[in-house]
This record gives C-alpha cells, structure tokens and sequence, in this order.
C-alpha cells in the first residue's frame, strides 16, 4: 500500500475514535464532512495562538509541508491543527514547543509559489493533544475535541457577553482596522454566539502570545469571557492613549504648518510692499554692513565677495548653503583693520602695575620700559612676552593688568594639555564641526587685531598623532612671520602683528628651544615674607573678606603679626596661593564664630593662628644642625628651596660609601665626585687621610619621600664629608650652592635669585655662591642683597676659608 493510502486509511480508522472522543455532546446524525477524524497533522504557529471562527492565511515551505498539505486536501475531509510553539520557528520546532490546546482547522485553499505554500484555513473548534502519532515531521497526533454548543446563557454569560460588545463599540471610533474585522464577524457569526464573541474579542487585541493562549485553552465559557474583558479593556485604554498622542502631534503638525503659511505670506506682502527681503537677501546684506567699519585687505575682500555670490545662487536648504554661510559667518566676524587706540600714559600704567600687585619691581620696570618704547615710537608693535616663575607668584594677573593699562581688550586661553595643532591653526572645512583656530576666535571676542593674547602654561603644552601644537606656534609667536598666519578654517591670510602675546611658565625646560628663543623672558622668583605681608593686606584678605560676605573692618581683624605667623610657619612658598587659602581658611571659621552669637569684630591674634589652622607646617627646629650637617640652596618649580644634607659614619669595619633620600642620577653623580675629591685631597682639605680608609660614610638628603635631582649640591655635600671628617660644626647661619669638579674647582649653576630668596625665607645671612654667579647676584634687586655676606668662590679652598 502507498504512502497516501495508508494515512488515508488511518484517518478513516480515527473517525470511530473521534466519535467517540470529541466534545460534551455528540449528534447522532451528521453530515460526512462534519465528522472529525482522531488524528490530524499539526501545523506550528510561531507568532500567537489562532483561536476558531477565524481565517487563518498561513504561508508555509512547500518542500517541508507541501506533499503532506496537498495528501490532505485531496481528502473527501480536509482538516489540519494548528498549535502555537511559545515563538519557535517551525523549521526548528519539536514535539517539546506544541502547546496542549490548538485549533482545528478547514483547509480552504492551497496555492504554490515559487518554494511557499498559500494555505487558507478557517478555524472550526477548539482541540486537545492526548497523544502523538509521528514525533517528527510531519507531526502527526491523536487528539479530543472541543464543540462551542452551549444549552442556554445564564444572566453572568449574557452580561459577560454586553460587556464585551460595549467596549468593541467604543474601540470601532479609535481604529478603523476594527470595523473591518467586525464586519467579517458579523459575516459569519451573530452577537447572540457568546463563545465565537469571546474569541473574537481576544483576536481583536494586541495582547501578548502567552495571554491570548490561555485565553484558548480556557474551555469555561463563563471564565474565557471574563479574560477576553480584561484584554479588550486593556487595548481600550492602549487605543485612547494612541488616539491622545497622535491627537497631540497633528495638533502640533497643524500649528506649525499654519504659522510657516502665514510667514510665507508675510514674506511675500513684505515683499511685494518692497518693506521686507527674503532670509538669503537679508543675511548677505547683514554680511556686508560688518565690513562697511573695516578696512578689509584685497586677498580677503575677493574671497568673501566670491563666497557672497554663491551663497546668492544656492538653495537655503542645502547642505551647502549653510557651510557658506558659517564660513562667511566667520570671515566678516574678523575684525580687518580694527584696532583700539593704546594708552601710552606711563603714570597711569605705574599706578595700575602697583596697584594691582606688590614687588615684582623688576619685571614692572621692564613692562614701563616696554610701554615707554611703544610711547616713543607712537605705537606698540606686537611683541612677546615670557612671564616664568613659581605657581601663585601672579603671572596671569599681571597680563590682565598689562592689557589694562594700555587699554587694550585682554583674551585668555590655556595651552596645558593642548595636544591638537588644530585648536591654534583651526580644522579644516571638510569636516563636520569645523571652526577657526583660538587666535581666530579671541579676534572676533575682542573686535580689535590688537588685544592683548595670554597663552597660560605654554610649559605643559603637549603632542600627539594629531599634530605639535608647539610646532603651530612657531609660526604665531614669530613676528616676521604672523603677519600673514594662515588659519585651516578661513583659509585667508590674518595679519597677527599688532597683537601683543603674553606667554606663562612654570618652568623652561619643556619649552622648545626654536619657541623658546622667539620670546623674551621675563622671571618673577617669588615673594619676601614682607611683601607678603603687604599683599595679603592690600589683595588677598579684601578678597576673602568678600566671598565670605564680611564687611572689611568692621567683623574680622588680623594682625599684622598674625599674618606674618602664617606666612613663616604655614605658607612658605615662593607665591601665595596658599597663603590666601589659609585666609580663606580663617574667615569661615570667622562666620561661623559671628553665626554662633559670638560679638563683632573677631579677633585674630599671632597667638591664634593654631586655633584656626591647626599645627604649624613648618618651624624654626626643622633646619638641622651639627657634625655632618651642611644646609644647600635648592631650585624647583615651587620656587628656591633650602636643602639639610647628613653625613654619617656607620662603622668602621669597612670601607664604603652609601647614598639615600630619592636622589637622581644627577646628584648621585655630585655624590661620588664629592667623597673622590676629599679622600683623594684629605691632608690637603685638613682630615685625617685614615679617616675614610676603614669607614662606612652613610650621606643623606631629607626627606627621603621626596625625589630630589640636579647639579648645584656639590661643595654641600663635600663640605658635609669634611664636617665629618674633622669632627667639627660649619657655622651657623650658612647655606650654599655651586657644583665641584675632580679637581676642586667649584662650577656654576641656575636658580640664583630663587636660591637667595629661600635663603632670606630661612633667614639665612651666609651664604657660598660660584665665583661665576656674581653677576646674577648684582643683579638682584637691592632689597633681596641688603643684610647677606656672600662668599664667591672659584676653587673649594675658598669654601672651606668661609664655612669653618
């Protein structure tokens, strides 16, 4: 027997079955087709349940389903089941995903095309899988049905029933895809089917695939109408909340098209009146009255007047309509010709440098100086300025205050941590986002080709794969060259000429030497403690006082003593920046004393400090004196600093020479030429030459926390040694700095001005200095000099002449 007459014959067996099997009530008589058969082959639903009284368009793959589909409906009674597998594709189902409930099916029509089967089915009644017949495909099984024949409604059903029919009477408003599937209800089906009502009401909603088969697995009629409710009422309040939204935005849509109507007709009344010119005319005349107030060179007048003619042509809706206008945007913003007129009063430029900052007397002669050559000439060249020294010492301020008393319009920006040349010579116009470079920017800022320019911390200027920043300024800071600087974005010379560059640094080391030597410098070293005193009165308590909300006089007063306490053991750094930290420190406590009932004014006496600001810092025992301890002069980023350097014998066991304290390769290098030059020199140095024949030599720096490195601590460290050596103190009051050669001749170093204010920080009045450093010291201001004995020295002999 073949293959369809055997599932033929299977079907015919399964009919008594199904007889049997199917439903609460079983007709005696009924019409062949109407008999279903005991075991059917099952479909797989992927999406969601199909519930009955529905048709079903099923597209399925003709290779995997077509043989078994055409067996089927070629019979004298064509039915299938088809069951939802939770999502499973059906070329990748099993068994394991067929859900126990399914829906019987009247197949209706089968078309082929291409490799897909077209298959009409329309659902016929509810069924239950008992057992399978072929776990494989096809997947056959034997199952027991389910008719929808009720005896009679029950007041619950038929209000069930209105319930349902009222809620889809209010969703027919809310979507017209509802109405349709209405009328194909109501083709087939009348309200008075409670059971179909149900089933359609839940196929009517967007509910989950989860909720809509429980909905099918539920055969109490009374309990399936009371979850197709609570479905339709969801999707009622889903539909309402659709219908608001979309309400809202053709709303907002309407509003919108009316005013750009009404605009439009406007523009065009405007027009016709000649009053008024359309956008495009408008913004090319606006473009053009920026250039009626400056003298525009002739390379950049043919550019911007071939950019205003195509921006003429263009369509403003395009993308290249509005990077022209952003391009001419930027080029009529450029101040051509613009410059402010310089304040050449000397007077007046010394009563805003003192006024704003107390010392720094050299470097405000020099700015006098560099005012009064721009006076003589009649104007003021653009130049470049290298303000270097510590952190806090004032640098940015006094930029502020050069630009001040020219008059001139001041611009800040900060290179630290620049890595993109891009931000100096500006981004190309191909990309997205493009912009001119920062001196492009601070022109249009400031409206004149002559502000002054600050570029803070050009020391931390970085590099990257995208470009040298450093190498961008070679051209900028160059005044041969900036005249015709070239910025990317514009692509139209600027003459930078006029603009007066003030440049910051901690430090020169990082500086490129090519940059470096296009500037000229300027050192501020930092602050006595006197005109500390004299800032922190005149600037930094008024500011404080300020943001505390004081009143100058009349709630805190700080003595003058007081002030002078904090600076000596609690801000000894060459700036002031914690100096003012530490006011700020003492006027919120100030507040909170006032707040708490205490009378007006607070009073801050020396003696108070501590209560404020805790254990001093520093104080006068941290210097270390005795056999092997000599004090160096220290330079570093801070400022100058002093250095305490120890030498010690661990033993005499064996010979040797031990270095600590984070020393550099540097110093340690200063070390070893100190120890060879006085165990090779001992006789003639004064020591005993069997000293340091058996004797571990341990030499320190304090602290060890701290890394310290370079030249200048040579005659420290051997004068150290010889300390040692001869058992015998240096005198009080000493410092020193020079580096030592093999054969005892003492080298010159950096730092002089920064070492000799340390060195009247710690009041120190001695001091040793390279014979080669003289003129750096002459050239020190007169109130740093007064009241210090210097020794120059050229060999170490002369050292040793003035520490013993």
């Amino acid at each position: 027997m073949s293959e369809k007459s055997e599932y033929s014959a299977e079907q015919s067996a399964g009919r008594d079955e199904g007889a049997h099997t199917r439903g609460e009530i079983v007709t005696d008589l009924a019409r062949p087709e109407d008999v279903l058969p005991g075991q059917i082959l099952l479909l797989p639903l992927e999406k969601k349940p199909f519930f009955p009284g529905q048709v079903l368009p099923l597209v399925m793959e003709a290779k995997k389903w077509g043989e078994a589909l055409k067996r089927i409906a070629n019979t004298g009674n064509p039915v299938v089941g088809v069951v939802y597998t939770g999502g499973v594709p059906p070329d990748k189902v099993s068994v394991r995903d067929f859900r126990a409930v399914g829906t019987v099916c009247r197949i209706h029509q089968i078309e082929q095309h291409d490799n897909q089967l077209h298959v009409i089915l329309a659902g016929m009644q509810r069924f239950r899988i008992n057992a399978w017949a072929t776990r494989r495909h096809p997947f056959t099984a034997y199952v027991t049905y389910y008719s929808e024949h009720a005896p009679g409604e029950s007041v619950e059903i038929k209000a069930y029933t209105t319930a349902i029919v009222n809620i889809i009477k209010e969703l027919l408003p809310l979507n017209p895809m509802y109405g349709e599937e209405l009328k194909l209800f109501l083709n087939h089906f009348g309200p008075g089917e409670p059971a179909r009502l149900a089933d359609f009401g839940a196929s009517l909603t967007t509910a989950a695939a989860e909720e809509l088969q429980e909905v099918l697995e539920t055969l109490d009629l009374q309990t399936r109408l009371e979850k197709t409710l609570v479905l339709l009422q969801k999707e009622l309040e889903i539909a309402r909340a659709q219908t608001e939204i979309r309400a809202h935005v053709e709303g907002e849509m309407t509003r919108h098209q009316r005013e750009a109507f009404l605009r439009e007709q406007l523009k065009f009344i405007q027009k016709e009146l000649g009053i008024s010119k359309d956008d495009r005319a408008a913004e090319i005349e606006e473009f053009r009255e920026r250039l009626e107030s400056c003298v525009v060179p002739e390379h950049a007048k043919k550019r911007i007047d071939e950019e205003l003619d195509k921006m003429s042509v263009l369509e403003r809706g395009s993308p290249e309509y509005t990077v022209t206008r952003n391009y001419l945007e930027w080029l009529t913003s450029v101040p051509w010709g613009k410059s402010s007129e310089d304040s050449l009063d000397l007077d007046n430029a010394t009563r805003i440098l003192d006024r704003d900052h107390e010392g720094l007397r050299e470097v405000k002669d020099r700015i006098l100086e560099f005012i009064g050559i721009g006076k003589m000439r009649g104007d003021i060249a653009g130049s470049i300025i290298l303000l270097t020294g510590p952190p806090g010492v004032g640098k940015t301020s006094l930029g502020r205050s050069v630009a001040s008393a020219l008059g001139r319009k001041f611009y800040r920006f900060s290179l630290g941590g620049m890595q993109d040349e891009s931000e100096i010579k500006g981004h190309r116009r191909t990309y997205i986002g493009a912009m001119p470079g920062k001196f492009v920017q601070a022109l249009r800022e400031c409206e004149t080709d002559n502000p002054v320019i600050m570029l803070d911390e050009i020391d931390k200027i970085g590099s990257s794969y995208r470009g040298d920043p450093a190498s961008a300024l070679l051209e900028v800071l160059d005044p041969e060259q900036n005249r015709d600087f070239l910025d990317h974005y514009l692509d139209v010379r600027v003459d930078l000429s006029k603009v007066l560059f003030i440049c910051t640094a901690n430090q020169l080391d990082t500086i490129p030497g090519p940059l470096l030597d296009r500037m000229e410098v300027m050192r501020l070293s930092g602050y006595l403690a006197a005109e500390k005193v004299a800032i922190a009165r005149g600037h930094l308590l008024p500011k404080q006082l300020e943001r505390a909300g004081l009143k100058k006089r009349g709630q805190l007063r700080i003595d003058t003593a007081a002030i002078r306490r904090i600076i000596e053991q609690y801000a000894r750094e060459a700036g002031v920046r914690r100096l003012e930290k530490l006011l700020g420190t003492i006027a919120r406590k100030a507040v909170m004393k006032l707040l708490r009932g205490e009378p007006a004014p607070v009073h801050v006496k020396a003696k108070d400090i501590e209560e404020y600001l805790g254990k001093p810092t520093f104080s006068e025992e941290d210097r270390i004196q005795g056999i092997g301890v000599v004090t160096g002069l220290a330079w570093t980023a801070l400022g100058g600093a002093t250095l305490d350097i120890e030498a010690s014998r661990s033993h005499g066991d064996s010979r040797g020479f031990r270095l600590t304290g984070q020393l550099g390769d540097v110093m340690k290098e200063s070390a070893e030429i100190a120890y060879s030059y006085v165990v090779g020199n001992a006789k003639k140095l004064g020591v005993d030459p069997d000293f340091f024949k058996k004797a571990m030599i341990h030499l320190h720096v304090p602290a060890g926390a701290t890394p310290k490195d370079g030249p200048s601590a040579g005659i420290t460290m051997t004068t150290a040694l010889i300390s040692l050596a001869r058992k015998k103190k240096v005198r009080a009051s000493l410092a020193m700095t020079g580096e030592i050669s093999l054969t005892g001749k003492v080298l010159p170093v950096g730092g002089i001005r920064e070492k000799v204010i340390a060195a009247r920080r710690m009041k120190v009045r001695n001091l040793v200095l390279p014979k080669s450093n003289r003129g750096d010291f002459e050239e020190l201001p007169e109130h740093i000099r007064k009241g210090l004995k210097v020794t120059f020295a050229g060999e170490y002999t002369e050292v040793l002449d003035a520490v013993f």
